[in-house]
């Protein structure tokens, strides 16, 4: 069946859509569409104008035998910017406090459309850095590790605090909760994380860093490379934190339960 072309800017455009960071060959593409290489070619110059234009992202050009055409999603600096002063206007809502200075996430963390915007502005950050497996424990960080192993287009492991035996042989590293400094186990499964692996660690929010430590002591377990640190939102803590170099979207500077009061602003993730 021959295509004609708005047909195969909307196919490709789709095809590249669902999956990102792969090398597609122009080849693969004329023979799905049963067309020239140099129409082909043509397409994908039109697409890739499109997604600068648009802030889509990046569409890559690798030339030789090997070579092919590979869609990086990307977030504008100034549509970052103002995606997270959204959500810090929104974590600042008194009605998110509860009981012993905690802040409500999980409505936030239950949107699928800001769990896809999340993924897109977290993966743009390690877009270019090679990054092997998203790693987190199970909590609420899971879906967010979830979202950016999807724009990345890389596996995601979650780390346990008590063994499946579903999950057949485990790591298990002991760590010291950063808040509470209570001695706690975490366990990862043996078939879960391939030995060398270089390791991105998302997690949901942070305190002291005792969890996101944790999870470093289980990636050297496995003979692994830690390559960044990225949390939803951290909390302001009086004392050293467990873990120093990582980034966050949100900083909740100030909780206030006698006025009921929170203050968030942006992180960490805008400063580098």
């Amino acid at each position: 069946m021959k295509y004609r072309r708005s047909e195969r800017l909307v196919d490709i455009t789709q095809y590249l859509l669902e999956y990102p960071h792969t090398l597609i060959s122009l080849s693969f593409f004329s023979r799905r569409y049963q067309s020239a290489k140099s129409s082909i070619s043509e397409d994908l110059t039109i697409i890739k104008r499109t997604f600068v234009e648009r802030g889509i992202g990046e569409l890559k050009t690798i030339v030789g035998a090997a070579g092919g055409v590979l869609f990086i999603p990307r977030l504008e600096k100034e549509v970052q910017k103002k995606f997270i002063d959204q959500l810090a206007s929104r974590l600042s809502d008194e009605a998110r406090l509860l009981p012993g200075g905690y802040v409500y996430l999980s409505d936030l963390l239950g949107e699928s459309k800001l769990l896809r915007r999340v993924g897109r502005l977290i993966s743009s950050k390690y877009a270019d850095q090679q990054v092997d497996v998203i790693m987190t424990v199970a909590t609420k960080g899971v879906p967010i590790a979830q979202a950016v192993a999807y724009f990345l287009n890389i596996p995601f492991v979650i780390v346990r605090r008590d063994s499946k035996i579903t999950e057949g042989a485990t790591v298990s590293v002991n760590y010291a909760s950063g808040s509470s400094h209570r001695i706690e186990k975490m366990e990862l499964s043996k078939r879960s994380l391939p030995q060398g692996s270089r390791v991105l660690v998302v997690d949901d929010f942070m305190k002291g860093g005792g969890t996101v430590a944790g999870m470093v002591s289980l990636i050297k377990e496995f003979d692994s490379t830690l390559v960044g640190t990225i949390v939803f939102a951290e909390a302001h803590f009086h004392g050293e934190r467990a873990v120093k170099d990582y980034n966050s979207l949100l900083y909740v500077k100030n909780v206030d339960t006698k006025t009921k009061t929170i203050t968030v602003v942006p992180g960490s993730y805008l400063q580098d």
